[in-house]
This record gives structure tokens, C-alpha cells and sequence, in this order.
């Protein structure tokens, strides 16, 4: 095997890991802050897709990178306002059905609106073709996913980080007694908690559409695999 063929395999690994590490993001925000087990997180991954696949034509590659996220993100805090907050007190197993039955919802929803066929998803025309980085060339689409997902990860962590919003997020993964106790409401930071968690399911969905095509079970082996990547790393550890 030549180095350039390795180098090329790598980078394919790198691409694939840094899909699953999207995933595996907004599941650990969503159990670290919310406490639960987001079973619909692969359903809401392939609904990202299938969201950008129906806008893409009338608002393009970029408008549809942005809107699916946030279309899917505000039906994530729809649901987490309406079905999950109704059962934080509860036994969590009653949350973990839920967004069980919420996946195979969704699944179905899909099938019924868009039918059992893959659809095609295209690249835009600006990142078809290939980067010549000395001896290696490599696919440009593949090389902006990589990017797109560092950046992604360095503005939330700067998020967490430097916002007074994300300081509530951190406290009240650690200690929500406390937070409640200084007369902060985490009701909507919860809601605003679980749409990013979902959102950024949707983004990984709408970036891997162009690799592997639009498909209804899409998300089951990039879902199975996010699962893998935060039990390994800690349920609720971005670091890890």
C-alpha cells in the first residue's frame, strides 16, 4: 500500500468518525443535561436528510445545511415541551420508550411521505471534484465535511464554554438543584438543550446524504455506531 493510498483511507476514516462524533455529541448533551437516552436520535438523523432533500432545490446546498437542522432542532424542542417534560419525574424507562416509539414513529412518517426508494442528493457543484494536496489528492466534498464538523464542535464547545446560556447548561448537568435553587428556570433550557442535541443529528444526516445517498433506515448504523462512540466516551462527557 503507497502512503498516498493510506493517507486516502485515513482521511475516509477521519470523514466517517467525524459523522459518528456529531451523533455522539448531541446524544451526550441531551443525557448529560436532560438525563435521557434519546432513542430517535438515528430517526431524527435520517430526517435531517430527507428535510434538506425536500428543501435543497429551492433554497440550495447552503440554505438546506442550514434549514434542515433548525426544522428538525424546533420539532426536537416540540417534542421535548409537549412529551418528554411530562415524564422527568416519572420512571426513566418511561423516556426511554418513548423516544423508542418517537424513532419507529418517525421512520414510518418518513416511508409514508417520501416512499421506500433511496433518493439521489447530490453535491453542490463547488465541492464536486478533488484537492490536490501534494501527492494525495483528495474529494473536496469529503475534505469540507471534515472541516464543517471541527468547526461545529469548536463554536459549541465555545458555546458551553462562554455563554451565560451554556454556564446554565454546564451547572445544571452537575448540580440542577443548585441552578433551581439561584431562581433559574432550566424548563426552557432543557427545551433549548434538546433542539440542539437533535439539531445536530440533523446536520450530520444532511452532510452524509451526498456520501451515501437518502435512504428511510439510513440512520440505523450511524445511530448504533453514535451509541458505541458516547458509551465508550461517557454518557454525558464531550470529552470524552
Amino acid at each position: 500500500m503507497t502512503p498516498a493510498v493510506f493517507a486516502e483511507f485515513l482521511l475516509n476514516g477521519l470523514v466517517l468518525g467525524a459523522l459518528y462524533v456529531l451523533m455522539a455529541l448531541g446524544l451526550s448533551i441531551i443525557f448529560g443535561m436532560v438525563g435521557v437516552i434519546n432513542f430517535a436520535h438515528g430517526a431524527l438523523f435520517t430526517l435531517g436528510a430527507y428535510t434538506a432533500f425536500q428543501v435543497k432545490d429551492a433554497l440550495g446546498f447552503p440554505g438546506a445545511l442550514v434549514a434542515a437542522p433548525v426544522l428538525v432542532g424546533v420539532l426536537g424542542m416540540l417534542i421535548e415541551a409537549t412529551l418528554l417534560r411530562r415524564l422527568y419525574l416519572e420512571d426513566p424507562l418511561q423516556g426511554l420508550l418513548l423516544t423508542f416509539g418517537l424513532a419507529m414513529i418517525v421512520e414510518q412518517g418518513i416511508r409514508m411521505v417520501w416512499g421506500l426508494s433511496p433518493k439521489q442528493f447530490d453535491a453542490p457543484a463547488a465541492l464536486t471534484g478533488v484537492l490536490a494536496l501534494g501527492g494525495l489528492t483528495y474529494s473536496r466534498y469529503r475534505s469540507f465535511v471534515l472541516l464543517s464538523v471541527v468547526l461545529l464542535i469548536v463554536g459549541l464547545v465555545l458555546f458551553l464554554q462562554k455563554t451565560a446560556i451554556g454556564t446554565i447548561v454546564r451547572a445544571g448537568s452537575r448540580d440542577p438543584m443548585m441552578v433551581r435553587l439561584l431562581g433559574i428556570s432550566l424548563k426552557p433550557v432543557l427545551t433549548l438543550v434538546f433542539g440542539l442535541g437533535t439539531a445536530l443529528a440533523a446536520m450530520a444526516g444532511v452532510l452524509s446524504a451526498p456520501l451515501a445517498g437518502v435512504q428511510p433506515a439510513m440512520g440505523i448504523n450511524v445511530g448504533t455506531a453514535a451509541f458505541v462512540v458516547v458509551t465508550i466516551g461517557g454518557l454525558g462527557s464531550l470529552a470524552g
